[in-house]
């Protein structure tokens, strides 16, 4: 355990605390997020296990808990912001797997566990899944667009998704433009050389 801090002496200036915006580490250094887009405080942001994927961001625990063993996760980063004016929602989830075999065997079962109703093309990415899809929302007046891209890099999957819901009758459309540029970007930041 670390010793408590003590009171500065008098004349002395007191130690500074880290700032909370301290630069992230792991997978958090290598996740990219829109321009412009805030924090989302209803969405978890940060580093998580298997544990805590399972218990708190898990579509399917059960079934999740089961690939991520497969797996060998290692590592895994979740991002989540918002629209300025808050109607999109954007997350983007990467998963350090034990070798590229394992993650895309993670990006498939994971995959697989949605319905998904239209292909888009996402240049620049290899080997991409991608859907652009409106469904339903739980509220009986409203509509979910959904844009999404997976894509694997070496040992690790890369989850890019853009929510936006609206008024059942609005004009809604998914964001593939949004979804495709990030995972572009996101792309090129996980094949950057280290160092």
């Amino acid at each position: 355990m670390a010793p408590a801090a003590t009171p500065a002496a008098a004349g002395q200036k007191a130690p500074v605390a880290p700032s909370a915006a301290a630069p992230k580490s792991g997978l958090g250094s290598l996740v990219v997020v829109p321009a412009g887009y805030l924090d989302d405080s209803r969405e978890f942001t940060g580093a998580f296990g298997l544990e805590s994927f399972v218990n708190n961001l898990a579509a399917a625990p059960a079934e999740d808990r089961a690939l991520l063993l497969n797996a060998d996760l290692a590592e895994g980063y979740q991002a989540a912001r918002v629209s300025p004016d808050r109607k999109k929602r954007f997350t983007v989830q990467l998963f350090k797997t034990g070798s590229p075999k394992k993650a895309n065997d993670l990006r498939q079962g994971f995959w697989n566990q949605e319905t998904h109703s239209k292909q888009f093309a996402v240049l620049g990415v290899p080997n991409a899944l991608s859907d652009a899809r409106t469904v339903p929302k739980g509220v009986s007046d409203q509509s979910e667009a959904v844009a999404q891209v997976s894509f694997v890099v070496g040992n690790v999957v890369a989850e890019i998704t853009v929510r936006q819901t609206v008024q059942i009758g609005d004009t809604l459309v998914p964001d593939a433009g949004l979804v495709t540029k990030i995972a572009k970007q996101q792309r090129a930041q996980l094949t950057k050389p280290s160092g």
